[in-house]
């Protein structure tokens, strides 16, 4: 198992899909989150707070805010997450689908870089929460679902056309559906009525320490003249996430936060003896770390004279230090991935021809592959309209197939779905060929289309060398 390459204690500045993807993989014991929600709004810290300046906007659009990388990737080897993502978008619409796509990428880097018995808590409220269990299920699957936390807060105001709104989630996943950790001995909490402690006694036996909590907590979210408040405008109580550090992870551990806003994850990370890694768009994030640091008394900020005689007043610190960095670190693991069905070792394409997007290969192939009336399905022969073809590997993915060029065909609907993660493209042939299937339409069209498809590649190859 590869070593860590980030040090304790680091705080990156700017956009956390690279931080994440430069962190080796399966080393990160928890991480503890809390980014947007999809709420269709601005956020603004109150002024003269200590988190004065900080702002984050939780709108979304299809066109401005997804990347065709994320896409092309999602689509090429995570199907069922962009699966998901197409459904939102026609559920609740193209918002939706752009945040998901933002976090689904986000995800799958946090799943690769969280330990075998490692755990992710992602923080949500109802806005999102459950297109976010979906996605969750596609990234970590299914049997590694462990809870859905409710947190219920009091909430001043009440509604009079439908019930109070009191309560966020946090969905806890493990990396492993069978070894993860839960310290029950950690957070048990007391026994509502003395019968139990009556039943023991009466058996002569020693009463528990208490039980297992529900995954309801009760405890009050914070309030405007809160000792802890920074003025941060989505900061959650300290307390509730020492109780998810204390539960999912061990003294000694590493917690990572992508979402570190406030600094409550990484301040709850150091008063429970941890690790901790944190992210945030937010150019002063560093300075609330090191005060509320300070004003826990965990570490204490000093100014550090240098031989000009200026100062050096952020990250000096009678307990550690505080890293501030702004640039990824670099992996030290052989740049291993996450890949679904097998762990395949990608290595980052070199050559401009490899580096070609879904869109720009999906040209390509169309023009090869044209004739009268349309496009040649490389599967069955059939001519169509080139917004019937979808693009596929001709080599499936769960093999170790490539994502460019050379190992690429334009297929019609039909057999791109018979043809699956498992089938290569021979054996598609073979199957439309059955009687049971007969999808077969010119067998010479379809390899008429497959041998100008790699023919197409093999220029490509030449043109961009």
């Amino acid at each position: 198992m590869a070593e860590i390459n980030v040090v304790n204690r680091t705080l990156f500045h700017g956009d956390n899909l690279a931080f994440l993807r430069g962190i080796n993989s399966g080393t990160v014991d928890l991480i503890a989150t809390d980014p947007p929600f999809n709420k269709g709004k601005d956020f603004h810290a109150t002024p003269d707070s200590l988190a004065a300046g900080a702002r984050f906007q939780d709108r979304w659009t299809w066109h401005d805010d997804v990347h065709p990388e994320w896409v092309d990737r999602l689509e090429d080897d995570w199907p069922r997450v962009m699966g998901v993502i197409n459904g939102s978008r026609l559920s609740y619409g193209d918002d939706m689908g752009a945040f998901l796509c933002f976090m689904g990428v986000r995800l799958i880097e946090m799943r690769r870089v969280l330990k075998p018995e490692g755990s992710l808590c992602l923080h949500c409220d109802p806005t999102a929460s459950h297109y976010l269990k979906e996605l969750l299920d596609a990234i970590f699957g299914r049997r590694s679902f462990r809870n859905e936390i409710v947190w219920h807060y009091k909430n001043a105001s009440r509604g009079r056309k439908q019930f109070a709104k009191s309560h966020d989630v946090i969905f806890w996943y493990s990396r492993s559906p069978d070894a993860y950790v839960f310290n029950r001995d950690e957070v048990l909490v007391p026994y509502e009525s003395g019968m139990t402690a009556w039943r023991y006694k009466k058996q002569g036996k020693k009463p528990p320490a208490g039980k297992t909590p529900d995954d309801v907590v009760v405890m009050p979210s914070l309030n405007t003249m809160d000792k802890e408040r920074t003025g941060y405008p989505t900061q959650k109580p300290l307390a509730l996430y020492e109780l998810i550090i204390n539960a999912a992870s061990n003294p000694g551990g590493w917690v990572l936060d992508p979402f570190a806003g406030c600094a409550t994850t990484c301040v709850a990370a150091e008063r429970r003896s941890r690790k901790w890694i944190g992210m945030d768009i937010w150019d002063r994030a560093h300075r609330t770390v090191l005060d509320r640091l300070a004003a826990e008394k965990l570490a204490v900020p000093e100014i550090a004279e240098s031989a000009g005689g200026g100062g050096q007043a952020q990250g000096m610190l009678t307990f550690g230090d505080v890293r501030y960095e702004t640039d990824p670190p670099e992996r030290t693991d052989d740049g291993e991935e996450a890949v679904p069905y097998l762990r395949v070792k990608l290595k980052a394409p070199a050559e401009p021809w490899q580096r070609l997007s879904r869109g720009e290969i999906t040209e390509r192939l169309a023009e090869a592959q044209a004739a009268p009336g349309g496009v040649i399905c490389g599967g069955c022969g059939r001519v169509l309209e080139q917004e019937f073809l979808e693009l596929d590997h001709i080599k499936p993915r769960s093999d170790g197939g490539a994502n460019d060029i050379t190992n690429r065909i334009l297929l019609c609907s039909p057999c791109n779905r018979r043809k699956g993660d498992k089938l290569t493209l021979i054996g598609l042939v073979k199957e439309n060929k059955k009687k049971a299937v007969a999808w077969m339409q010119d067998e010479q069209l379809a390899a008429r289309a497959r041998l100008r498809a790699e023919a197409k590649a093999a220029q490509t190859k030449d043109e961009l060398a």
